[in-house]
């Protein structure tokens, strides 16, 4: 079993700046990848960002230069800054983890989300 808990959710407004954290817990013997999706009203889930055990990140072109994603391997955990917030970027915030399990098993885990609003 593998468990995927999003936090750091809230309402900003516009300009403002949020830190989202994730961490997975559970039979984890290592974690490829960490990311971040995010689903609007009425709107399809889509990709915002991830990252490699390595470190090498990824971002989806609508965030780039204002979020950043990082990663503490040894907590399992995953951060994602969103600086200079926009209305548009209002969604339910997903995390999900491609995890190793320690029974050999490989499962692609995700959280229940965290909802960030931008209004003024």
């Amino acid at each position: 079993q593998v468990q995927v808990v999003e936090s750091g959710g809230g309402l900003v407004q516009p300009g403002e700046s949020l830190r989202l954290s994730c961490g997975a817990s559970g039979r984890i013997s290592g974690i490829y990848v960490m990311g971040w999706y995010r689903q609007a009203p009425g709107k399809q889930r889509e990709y915002v960002a991830s990252i490699s055990s390595g470190v090498t990140a990824n971002y989806a072109e609508s965030v780039k230069g204002r979020f950043t994603i990082s990663r503490d391997n040894a907590k399992n955990t995953v951060y994602l800054q969103m600086n200079s917030l926009k209305a548009e970027n209002t969604a339910l915030y997903y995390c999900n983890a491609d995890v190793a399990t320690d029974s050999g098993t490989r499962i692609n885990a995700w959280g229940q989300g965290t909802q960030v609003t931008v209004s003024s």
